[in-house]
């Protein structure tokens, strides 16, 4: 699909500078990329009379890029206190011209900022995409230093202290307001704490051509692409079964709302007709009065119906003999299945449900938050967060399954190796619920015909979208349920779709 935004990992961009260095009239990258991050501080943060900028240049490239926009806003008039961290000798080739640049300018180099003074803006050039030590000493209490000003930060590349690759702080990073990266998006902008650090995030391509020089193979997960991917819209002359049927099994005893959460979800994103699978046969209620168009079953029924277009299980299956012996049915099934909450633990305990979860020959969707990933790698969640994007792929190879990673920058993979950062969503989603709800929409996607791929995509872009909406409405995200986000999704696919 065209115009889909790539996002490299470190290595990535590496070689994409490598090669495009070696383009012939090739001008320095990091000549272009100064001069980029300077007119943004021209344009959006700074303005006559808030002319005051502190600049912070590290010991490798990313002071290079530093040098350069201090001295086109010294060239502009501007007040530029510029803070070296490192020493000109260890400095790349390409640095050291533009320190000797910006001396040449009249420029002054200190070693430690300033008392008594006050900026307007700070610069964050400390260190950009290549750090994977923790920040300590000097850097450590530096990074403290400039977030307790309180300034407007633009940060060059990456906020300095943050992993280019998954969002983890490194001991601890700059809060940016604004970030400017180069070249391409990378994970750690979009994912994790990435969400929180990097403000707005610009991109500056630097005349670069990335997608040419090296093939991408992880993508945003924007509205625009998003909407790329909505159901046609439906025809006059139309019944239920156009629209498929879905069946979710879970509702265990004391935890039926779950499974309520995930067919109201189906049944409100569009489909046809939703069964509700309950493991506790004795305990099946007769009806949801709330919402009466859900048909309620044993779960052993389901699996007596040739109709059903895919199989959601886990929305409050528990962990009993009845809810393993039932997904060991649905993972032998002919559906696609949406795997959720209970199942995934299940999977993480008994080894056969993982094996056979591993050779089924239809499509499966994972759906994990991190512990649950953590469960099923027998890792800790710690790990998993600080590895999202190798997590990830990690899941996606050993079951053979489309995954998503829950959390802060959702992740999506196919089987393929081919990844999607989710950038809708907020705190409002970590209530009890949530992932229900999207597991519903996954499934109701599924039975209107989507693929695999496009309703997995849809449905996480959707879910967060919709919590987005709710966001504005509220004010805030204290008290946003999972109730809400369905109707807010619901609203959203309809304009969607009928007002492109």
């Amino acid at each position: 699909m065209k115009n889909k935004t790539p996002v490299y990992l470190t290595t990535e961009i590496r070689k994409i500078e490598q090669l495009a260095a070696a383009l012939p009239n090739a001008s320095t990258l990091m000549e272009k990329a100064g001069l980029a991050a300077a007119k943004i501080v021209v344009e959006k943060l700074l303005t006559n009379q808030r002319n005051k900028v502190l600049v912070l240049a590290g010991p490798g490239n990313n002071g290079g890029d530093a040098f350069v926009v201090a001295r086109y806003l010294h060239e502009r008039c501007f007040k530029v206190t510029l803070i070296f961290t490192g020493t000109r000798d260890r400095l790349s080739n390409d640095a050291k011209c533009s320190l000797d640049a910006w001396l040449a300018e009249g420029g002054e180099i200190l070693s430690e900022i300033p008392t008594k003074k006050n900026w307007n803006v700070v610069i964050d050039g400390l260190f950009g995409i290549g750090l994977k030590r923790n920040l300590e000493g000097k850097y450590f209490d530096l990074v403290n230093v400039i977030n307790r000003m309180k300034l407007p930060v633009l940060a060059l590349d990456i906020p300095s202290g943050l992993d280019s690759d998954n969002g983890r702080v490194l001991g601890v990073a700059i809060y940016a307001t604004v970030t400017v990266t180069f070249i391409g998006l990378k994970p750690g902008l979009l994912t994790h704490y990435g969400t929180e650090y990097c403000g707005k995030i610009i991109l500056r391509s630097l005349d670069v051509n990335a997608p040419t020089l090296v093939k991408p193979n992880s993508w945003i997960l924007d509205q625009i692409f998003a909407q790329k991917l909505l159901p046609p819209p439906r025809p006059a002359n139309n019944h239920k079964g156009m629209f498929g049927s879905v069946g979710i099994i879970g509702g265990a005893t004391g935890m039926t709302g779950a499974a309520f959460l995930a067919g109201t979800a189906a049944l409100k994103l569009g489909s046809g007709r939703v069964y509700l699978g309950f493991v506790d046969e004795e305990n099946t209620p007769s009806v949801n009065p709330i919402q009466s168009e859900l048909m309620l079953r044993p779960a052993f029924e389901l699996f007596k119906m040739d109709h059903l277009n895919c199989l959601v299980i886990g929305p409050g299956l528990g962990m009993s003999t009845n809810a393993y012996f039932w997904l060991d049915c649905a993972l032998k099934s002919t559906q696609p299945l949406v795997l959720d909450a209970d199942a995934l633990n299940l999977i993480s305990i008994y080894p056969k449900l993982a094996s056979t979860l591993s050779a089924r020959k239809v499509d499966t969707i994972i759906t994990p938050h991190a512990a649950e990933a953590a469960r099923m790698q027998e890792i800790d969640t710690v790990t998993v967060q600080n590895n999202r994007m190798a997590t990830v792929k990690k899941l996606a190879d050993h079951f053979k399954c489309y995954v998503v990673l829950k959390g802060a920058g959702s992740i999506c993979i196919l089987p393929d190796g081919k990844r999607y950062i989710n950038t809708s969503g907020n705190p409002g989603l970590s209530s009890a619920g949530t992932g229900d709800v999207l597991s519903g929409i996954i499934g109701a996607l599924l039975a209107q015909g989507l693929s695999t791929k496009n309703a997995l995509l849809l449905a996480v872009y959707l879910h967060g979208a919709a919590a987005d909406e709710l966001l504005d409405q509220l004010g805030g995200p204290i008290g946003m349920t999972a109730s809400e986000i369905i109707d807010a999704a619901r609203s959203l696919l309809n304009q969607w779709i009928y007002n492109s």
